[in-house]
């Protein structure tokens, strides 16, 4: 039940380099050569994305693991704005992170949908 949490907690670690990364690190590359560093990281995003998404089927209904994700994805963000690009998170980012906290509890709450 762990391991398409950590597939998916690495396939966001990747992806947010990917989509996020070269706005600090590549400011004054060519758009062709964000694009082309991007693809290669999202490569490795997928290699991750795909069997944590087939593995966490067989744990969680469609709905807990899209929510998950999001959760996953909200944690993850948050890391890398203050690690890597220096952004605090602001008390908002905060609440939306409660609101989706919210979500999490009802969609895993869900017991007609329940795995």
């Amino acid at each position: 039940m762990f391991r398409p949490i950590v597939f998916l907690l690495i396939s966001n670690l990747f992806m947010t380099f990917a989509w996020y990364g070269h706005l600090k690190t590549l400011k004054t590359a060519p758009l062709w050569m964000v694009i082309f560093v991007s693809w290669a990281i999202a490569f490795f995003e997928y290699c991750f994305q795909v069997p944590g998404n087939r593995i966490g089927a067989q744990y969680f209904s469609l709905a807990q693991l899209k929510v998950l994700q999001e959760v996953i994805t909200m944690v993850v963000f948050a890391g890398f704005s203050v690690w890597y690009m220096k952004v605090p998170v602001t008390r908002n980012y905060f609440f939306a992170a409660m609101l989706l906290a919210g979500a999490a509890y009802l969609i895993f709450s869900d017991r007609a949908h329940s795995g």
